[in-house]
């Protein structure tokens, strides 16, 4: 019998590290690739909308310039708005947007739970929920506006219901796509209802539910401005409606960009929150 010797196949360790730096090097390029990109994407479009108003290629009255824009936010910061200073306009939006989410929010989580985990009650409200969500949701502004006034209540009222959709409906498909196999095995060890949907579907449901999050926040904030829009006393809706009515096209998109911004820092924040909450998942490629 002949002695047979496997070939030695381990990696060395400086292998390995020269790995690691090499796989961070190349992140760390296409990092910058990605938001060099994105900057030449940003300059060739306002360079492009500035020189084609210029030229006469677009009519700047109605699509204004990016200069011009960026004059009309400085002047609202120095000078204030209208209806008052930008800031102000922010905050009260912001406010109502936050509001109307949470309320939105805990509401869908908490609907979308009890009608995944009962049967009986998701077949008896499901028609409703569906005909209630087949309604053009903006379209309540109006009636919210008639009802609660021109305060605040109508824009919260306007963003729980854009929300509350979005967020019940991944809820509670959340809870029906939890695994199987781990509620029979808790019921198997003797797990109560109750244990099985606190330490079993809530966790399985809580990437669904947190996606949702990303665009309802992106929805409470439509209906709180579409709410400003319709009749309010401040915010930025209504800065977007005085600049629509004095044909002020730098102002309405001076508004939008204010918008994005508030937008894309509350995204920012939702992504930081979830990947705190989400530890345990493996990351994405």
């Amino acid at each position: 019998m002949t002695d047979m010797t496997l070939p030695n196949t381990a990696i060395p360790a400086t292998s390995l590290e020269d790995e690691q730096r090499a796989a961070q090097t190349r992140l760390r390029r296409r990092r910058h690739l990605i938001i060099g990109l994105r900057i030449a994407v940003l300059v060739l479009t306002l360079g492009g909308w500035e020189l084609a108003a210029r030229l006469k290629w677009i009519d700047p009255f109605f699509f204004s310039m990016p200069s011009l824009i960026f004059d009309q936010i400085q002047d609202w910061f120095v000078n204030g708005t209208s209806q008052g200073p930008l800031l102000t306009q922010v905050w009260v939006t912001l406010e109502e947007t936050t509001i109307g989410f949470l309320i939105g929010s805990v509401a869908g989580v908490i609907c979308g739970i009890v009608l995944g985990r009962n049967k009986l009650m998701a077949d008896v409200f499901g028609l409703y929920i569906q005909i209630a969500n087949s309604i053009p949701r903006v379209v309540l502004g109006s009636i919210f506006v008639i009802a609660l006034g021109l305060g605040m209540a109508s824009k919260i009222a306007l963003a729980v219901v854009m929300v509350f959709f979005v967020v019940f409906g991944n809820a509670f498909q959340g809870v029906r796509e939890a695994d199987r196999y781990l509620i029979a095995n808790a019921q198997i060890l003797g797990a109560s209802r109750r244990q099985i949907t606190t330490s079993v579907v809530i966790p399985s449901a809580l990437s669904w539910i947190l996606a949702s999050l990303h665009v309802s926040f992106g929805f409470a904030l439509v209906g709180a401005v579409v709410g400003e829009f319709l009749g309010s006393k401040q915010g930025i809706g209504l800065l977007i409606s005085t600049a629509q009515g004095a044909f002020n096209a730098s102002g309405v998109f001076a508004a939008m960009i204010v918008l994005a911004v508030v937008a894309l820092a509350a995204d920012y924040l939702l992504t930081w929150l979830e990947k705190r909450l989400l530890k345990w998942r493996p990351a994405a490629f």
